[in-house]
């Protein structure tokens, strides 16, 4: 959960970032691409990873009730929208550089809605998906899925930056 709190700090600057342009200011290119690396990288990568690839896969395992199977199939969808938005926001800012004013209005409608998204999807997983599934582990349980989030986040850098060379590598052929 303390992941969240610097998402909903980017997410408060993506909000305003949507309002200065709604406002008559223009789009910033850098920052969009600038918010789309941190939520892709830091909300989506390194925390859904962690809830995706370890926690659901964990709770997959445990006889969950329905509301709670329902909850976590849920949270998977509301990341899976999150992704969707996210690849629609560099879209509309290519669109924009190519010369389509009206991409401007999908800019901002896409930095709101993540601004507005976010702060209820979080809300649901720290008020009540995250303590009453917490419940389904042992205190053992729940120290080794730890390390696991912590050895999870000493890969991810790594990987960000290996795909980074490999990528500029293989454009430069």
């Amino acid at each position: 959960m303390i992941e969240h709190r610097l998402i909903e700090k980017m997410l408060g600057i993506i909000a305003q970032e949507a309002e200065r342009i709604r406002g008559g200011g223009k789009v910033d290119p850098l920052f969009i691409d600038s918010a789309v690396d941190f939520i892709r990288t830091y909300a989506d990568r390194t925390h859904h990873g962690k809830e995706e690839d370890i926690l659901f896969r964990e709770l997959g395992q445990k006889a969950l009730s329905g509301k709670d199977a329902k909850g976590m199939t849920e949270l998977v969808e509301e990341h899976r929208q999150a992704r969707e938005k996210v690849r629609s926001l560099v879209d509309a800012k290519e669109r924009f550089l190519g010369g389509e004013t009206a991409a401007v209005r999908e800019i901002i409608a896409i930095m709101e809605w993540l601004a507005g998204f976010y702060p209820g999807h979080i809300r649901k997983e720290d008020s009540d998906f995250f303590p009453r599934t917490e419940g389904y582990f042992s205190a053992e349980e729940l120290k080794v899925m730890l390390e696991s989030f912590r050895d999870f986040d000493r890969k991810m850098i790594h990987e960000k930056y290996e795909n980074l060379v490999k990528a500029w590598g293989a454009a430069r052929k």
